[in-house]
C-alpha cells in the first residue's frame, strides 16, 4: 500500500530537522507550530519510527532513521520542484509554489509593494512569504525551505549567492525634541553619548556596533529589542535614538510619535539590499520572474508589474 504524505509534510520535516526546534521551524515556513507537530506525528505513524528524540530543554535531535528520512525528503523535494519547473517550461507559464523569505528588519517596507507588483502580473504564483533574522534565512536556503530571500550583505557564507539591489547608508532616528534631530547630518562621534536603543538581531546589531568601532568611539546602549516597531516606539517616547538603513513610509512611531531621519556622514558604511540564492541553484521559471521583476521594481521600471 502506498504511503500516504504529502509534499508540505516533508517540507515541515526538513525544517524540523534542520532547526532542531518546532518553533523556529514553524517561523521559518510560515506556519503555527501545532502544524508542524501534528505533520511530525503523522509521518511517524505513516513510516512507522520515530524521527525525532525531544528533549525538553535542548529540543529534538533527529533519529538515525529520522537523519536518512530527511535526506532523502530533499531529494523527493528537490525532484517535485523540477517536475513543477518542466511544466512550466513546456507551457511557458509561470506559475506553482515560491517560497519568499525577508528580513524583519525591512519586511514592512518592502516586501508587500514587491509582493503586490508580481502577484498582479503573475496570479498563478502561489507566494509564500516568512520574515526571518539574517540567521534564519541563511538555513532556509540551504535546506530549501526557501527559494530566495530579500536581504543585506552580512556574513554572507561561499555557499550563497548575493544579488546587489540598492546601496542603503544608515541614518540615525531620534524622537523629534532630541538636539540632534535638527542637523542636516550627524557624524558617530555626535551620537555616542546619547542613549541608543540598539535593533538587536542576529548579524544586524553587529553591522550597527561595527559602524563605531570603526570610528573608534563606543556607544551608549540604552534599550536592546528584536522588534523593529517597538523600537520606533521606544525612540518616539524619547528613550534614546537608533540606527537604521532603510526608512518607513511614515515618520512616525507604530504609537503617532513624530520621528526625525538624519543621514550618518561618512565615512559610514553602507549596507548593500538584495537577494540571496543558493551559490549553485538553476533558477526555476518562477524564482527567474521575480528576481526580474525585483531588478526592475528597484530601478524603477514598472515596479507594479
Amino acid at each position: 500500500m502506498p504511503s500516504r504524505f504529502t509534499l508540505r509534510q516533508l517540507e515541515y520535516l526538513v525544517a524540523v530537522g534542520s532547526c532542531g526546534s518546532v518553533a523556529r521551524a514553524a517561523e521559518q515556513v510560515n506556519v503555527s507550530p501545532p502544524s508542524i507537530s501534528a505533520a511530525i506525528a503523522q509521518l511517524e505513524q505513516e513510516f512507522g519510527l520515530p524521527l525525532f528524540v525531544r528533549r525538553h530543554a535542548q529540543g529534538l535531535s533527529l533519529t538515525q532513521g529520522g537523519r536518512q528520512l530527511v535526506e532523502q525528503a530533499h531529494v523527493v523535494l528537490a525532484e517535485a520542484a523540477r517536475l513543477n519547473d518542466l511544466a512550466n517550461d513546456i507551457t511557458g507559464k509561470v506559475r506553482g509554489p515560491l517560497n519568499v523569505g525577508c528580513l524583519l528588519t525591512f519586511a514592512q517596507v518592502v516586501l508587500p509593494r514587491l509582493r503586490r507588483g508580481f502577484s498582479d502580473r503573475y496570479p498563478e504564483v502561489e507566494f509564500n512569504q516568512t520574515e526571518l533574522d539574517q540567521s534564519a534565512i541563511l538555513d532556509g536556503l540551504r535546506n530549501a525551505t526557501i527559494d530566495v530571500a530579500l536581504s543585506y550583505d552580512l556574513n554572507l557564507p561561499a555557499d550563497l549567492r548575493f544579488l546587489p539591489l540598492s546601496n542603503l547608508p544608515p541614518y540615525a532616528i531620534f524622537p523629534a525634541a532630541h538636539p540632534l534631530a535638527s542637523h542636516p547630518q550627524v557624524g558617530l562621534a555626535e551620537l555616542a553619548p546619547y542613549p541608543m536603543v540598539l535593533l538587536d538581531l542576529p548579524l544586524s546589531s553587529e553591522y550597527f556596533l561595527s559602524l563605531f568601532e570603526a570610528a573608534r568611539v563606543r556607544p551608549r546602549i540604552a534599550e536592546r529589542t528584536r522588534d523593529m516597531a517597538v523600537m520606533l516606539g521606544l525612540v518616539g517616547q524619547g528613550f534614546g535614538y537608533s540606527i537604521a538603513n532603510i526608512r518607513p513610509w511614515a515618520d512616525r512611531a507604530p504609537d503617532g510619535q513624530p520621528l526625525c531621519h538624519v543621514p550618518i556622514s561618512a565615512p559610514a558604511r553602507a549596507m548593500r539590499l538584495g537577494l540571496l540564492l543558493p551559490e549553485d541553484a538553476h533558477l526555476s521559471r518562477t524564482v527567474d520572474a521575480f528576481v526580474q521583476h525585483c531588478c526592475a521594481a528597484w530601478n524603477g521600471d514598472a515596479a507594479s508589474g
